[in-house]
């Protein structure tokens, strides 16, 4: 379209593709309208026209195409678009509650499937049944993966690593053949700060050499007054000899060491043990600590939660008597007023002098409580996440909500200790959960001491004692550097394969590597 003006200005033709067509003659009038109006309007028709032919075609194919093409240029709701949804959530349902048809070969990866679609020209519902079993074998395997995952951690856990193992070999050998090995611990003119009590005492239960030697050395290197250190190692039979091989061959002066094995303690009789006699000797029980039955349980009224609690209490530590030993000191150790009992899994990271300076208020053990803190994962346990309380016993005498408190380290007044039944309530409620089967409680020896010592517990500062390292990877690094004692709690210990690579080196800095057993052994640094 072209507009044409007349050398005079007085008239306008409009010239369309097909011709000429006088639709508009203007005759002008000076004296009634300028031509700069004249020129404004003639700009807003050429501006205008584009639009109102769009328009009309806009209308013309929408009324062509059954409202498809033209609703959606205009913005408006497409009712078929609606119908389609509609549908797709009918067949959706339909397919939630019925059956996968068995003939329906499932494919593996999402490029079958199309390709499936492509060849077999799958209907919608076919489509969706397809989606459905896909989904479900995923969770399937998924699930299966996660239990397989930690039924393997489990048995990594419950092993001793080959390194560990040769390192105690080789001691035990040396302690046969080399003098050294076998000197006296402590030497005779030192064997009266045993039972000194202006020293700090520490406590260690283990049959762990690697492990006992990073706790007394983070100790000792630690401590403002490494002097006045004295270290108790107990340890079982078979470990004595490499044991006390260690501690000979690699002393941590100023700090004395003494190492004792279970067998040289004339206290630890039957007579003395009699419910840790029966744990270790009845067939059940050992079978359910170290049978492989548990594997072959159902899994599907379970999540993998509750299945790693379930593993971790089979742990065969828990009927170990170097676990029990704790709920002995008073006895094992006559002569000492104050102690602190460590775990072989911890280490120490500033000086522990002060916790001889805590007022217990004549309450028997300090320990750190684990129902209050920063770390909902880790502090967060109270009575009813160690207790089955729909047990009638547990029911009627214990409190679901009352606050648990940690074992790892703990300040000891085996003074205060003697004059009360702690050990007798122990015995007790161990030969209750004996008698039921393991029904009363799972998961080893706290919950027994949860109960013997109630009312004698006189909360520390979290800080003293940091837990969870052991099955706890979003451990705060920040919380973990001022914590005095810092615990691999879990199966995740720091020398095993599955330990947390990131929190593994506060472990290992205290390893001595340079040590010729542990060389000749394999123990490296990673």
């Amino acid at each position: 379209m072209q507009l044409h003006f007349s050398p005079s200005m007085r008239s306008i033709t409009i010239l369309s593709n097909n011709g000429i067509i006088d639709l508009m003659k203007i005759k002008v009038a000076a004296c009634h309208i300028s031509y700069r109006t004249l020129f404004h309007t003639i700009l807003i028709l050429a501006f205008l026209l584009p639009f109102v032919f769009i328009l009309t075609a806009l209308v013309t194919l929408e009324d062509c195409l059954g409202r498809r093409l033209g609703p959606r240029l205009l913005g408006r709701v497409d009712d078929s678009s609606k119908i389609l949804v509609r549908d797709f959530y009918k067949i959706l349902n339909e397919v939630k509650t019925g059956e996968v048809p068995p003939a329906l070969d499932m494919p593996d990866s999402f490029e079958q499937l199309v390709t499936d679609m492509k060849s077999n020209q799958y209907d919608a519902k076919t489509f969706a049944f397809m989606l459905r079993g896909m989904m479900e074998k995923f969770e399937r395997d998924t699930r299966e993966a996660k239990f397989a995952e930690l039924m393997n951690k489990h048995f990594a856990a419950s092993s001793v690593p080959k390194g560990i193992h040769c390192l105690t070999l080789r001691l035990t050998d040396e302690y046969s053949s080399n003098a050294l090995a076998r000197k006296q611990l402590p030497p005779p003119e030192l064997l009266p700060t045993l039972s000194d009590n202006s020293y700090h005492h520490f406590i260690v239960s283990t049959d762990n050499i690697l492990a006992a030697s990073v706790v007394v050395s983070s100790t000792v290197q630690s401590s403002n007054t490494p002097d006045k250190i004295v270290f108790h190692v107990i340890t079982d039979k078979k470990t004595y000899a490499g044991m006390h091989s260690w501690f000979a061959l690699n002393p941590v002066t100023p700090a004395i060491v003494e190492v004792r094995g279970i067998h040289q303690f004339d206290w630890l009789t039957r007579e003395n043990v009699p419910v840790l006699e029966a744990i270790e000797n009845q067939n059940g029980i050992r079978n359910y600590y170290h049978g492989s039955n548990f594997a072959r349980n159902n899994l599907s009224d379970t999540n993998p939660q509750k299945y790693a609690s379930k593993l971790q209490a089979r742990s065969p530590k828990y009927i170990s008597l170097l676990n029990h030993l704790r709920i002995y000191l008073p006895e094992l150790f006559p002569n000492l007023d104050k102690v602190v009992f460590m775990d072989d899994d911890v280490v120490v990271q500033h000086d522990l002098s002060l916790l001889w300076e805590i007022n217990l208020n004549g309450k028997v053990n300090g320990a750190v409580e684990t129902c209050r803190g920063d770390d909902e994962w880790v502090m967060s346990k109270h009575f009813k996440n160690y207790f089955n309380f729909s047990h009638p016993l547990v029911a009627q005498h214990l409190d679901p909500d009352e606050c648990a408190w940690a074992y790892g380290m703990n300040v000891f007044d085996l003074r205060a200790w003697r004059s009360t039944n702690i050990r007798e309530t122990y015995h007790t409620w161990l030969k209750e959960n004996l008698r039921s089967n393991l029904t009363m409680w799972k998961l080893g020896t706290l919950p027994p001491a949860l109960i013997a010592f109630r009312g004698h517990v006189h909360p520390i500062d979290h800080t003293w004692h940091m837990l969870g390292l052991g099955y706890q990877n979003k451990t705060d690094i920040e919380s973990l550097n001022k914590a005095a004692v810092i615990h691999y709690n879990g199966q995740s210990k720091p020398w095993l394969q599955i330990g947390f690579e990131h929190l593994r080196p506060f472990w290992t800095k205290y390893v001595n590597y340079s040590n010729y057993f542990v060389r000749n052994c394999h123990i490296l640094d990673s």
